[in-house]
């Protein structure tokens, strides 16, 4: 009996951990809205392309400051690396009506996802933001979590790793 019970725990260990590995290698079959209304598949948006989803909210200063730093050399990384950045917004409903005069006033060039429910969030195992993910041809190639003057300088080099 013991040993029976030995064997389901390691059989349950092992399916948590291939879940989480799983989890964080490929992306969930999950539709968000864009600002404008119209559902995104998530799977569908990463196919063939890079991809670098930055998962933010009105009310995070540092997600804010990292999203600023980005705008500054987006059309020049744009250029150099071919990769799109969409800005994903858990903004929940009490919030959400901020993003949009947000978004006009930074001058961002981003495509905006809205995450109100956090389902995406949740579904990539995000505890906090900012986070950022790059997703090369539909697989998660690398995460991030938090910001800091100058973290865009790793993006920069991911970048060039993919070259």
């Amino acid at each position: 009996m013991n040993n029976m019970i030995k064997k389901i725990s390691i059989l349950f260990v092992f399916l948590i951990t291939a879940t989480f590995i799983n989890a964080q290698s490929s992306l969930p079959d999950i539709q968000l809205k864009n600002i404008d209304g119209q559902l995104i598949s998530i799977q569908e948006l990463s196919k063939d392309k890079v991809l670098v989803f930055d998962f933010w909210a009105t009310w995070c200063v540092p997600c804010i400051n990292e999203l600023d730093a980005i705008a500054e050399e987006y059309e020049d990384l744009q250029d150099e690396f071919d990769f799109e950045l969409i800005a994903i917004s858990i903004d929940d409903a009490r919030t959400k009506s901020r993003i949009k005069p947000m978004i006009n006033g930074k001058g961002w060039e981003y495509e905006v996802l809205l995450d109100t429910n956090q389902k995406l969030k949740r579904a990539m195992n995000i505890a906090s933001v900012p986070y950022v993910i790059i997703v090369k041809n539909g697989k998660v190639v690398y995460t991030h979590s938090g910001y800091t003057p100058g973290a865009e300088q790793e993006l920069y080099e991911k970048f060039q790793s993919f070259q």
